[in-house]
């Protein structure tokens, strides 16, 4: 049971990959890398505003219950960087109710990946949590960041 949870927690092992090529460098892109995992997620997940939203949650509390279970040794401490389940709930928050097309999909990447490395201020309160929800609900808030600054784009710039 233990490998399969730490199968989840990493990607499918995907964040080990980075620590392979640079092993000296403790940010790898590991982050990087499992954020790619979320883009196949939410194409699968359903287009309806309600079941999305209860998608999201669901695996809010499944990616929080996950690291909870998930020890893994080594550098890192409370928010080891080879758990990237995080980051596929933060872009998971990040492409919330959005459309699915390519412009999107980028624009949510990079916003959701640059409010996770600056943390401003709520990220970084969550992250100060040394605890399996502050570990999965500091990328949540980035990616709820990204969403609404995609939103307040389109509302105001594309549709003008």
């Amino acid at each position: 049971m233990q490998i399969i949870l730490r199968a989840l927690a990493t990607g499918l092992f995907i964040s080990y990959l980075p620590g392979l090529v640079i092993p000296f460098k403790k940010n790898t892109g590991a982050g990087f890398l499992g954020t790619l995992w979320g883009i196949p997620l939410v194409w699968c997940l359903p287009n309806d505003f309600l079941l999305y939203s209860i998608c999201m949650l669901v695996f809010w509390v499944f990616a929080v219950w996950v690291c909870k279970k998930v020890q893994l040794k080594g550098d890192g401490g409370h928010d080891n960087p080879k758990i990237v389940i995080d980051e596929i709930a933060g872009y998971v928050t990040a492409m919330a109710f959005l459309p699915r097309t390519w412009p999107y999909f980028v624009a949510a990447f990079v916003l959701f990946r640059t409010f996770d490395t600056l943390k401003p201020w709520l990220v970084k309160t969550f992250d100060n949590m040394h605890n399996a929800f502050g570990v999965v609900f500091d990328d949540v808030t980035a990616g709820l960041m990204a969403n609404i600054v995609i939103q307040i784009f389109v509302v105001f710039i594309v549709k003008g």
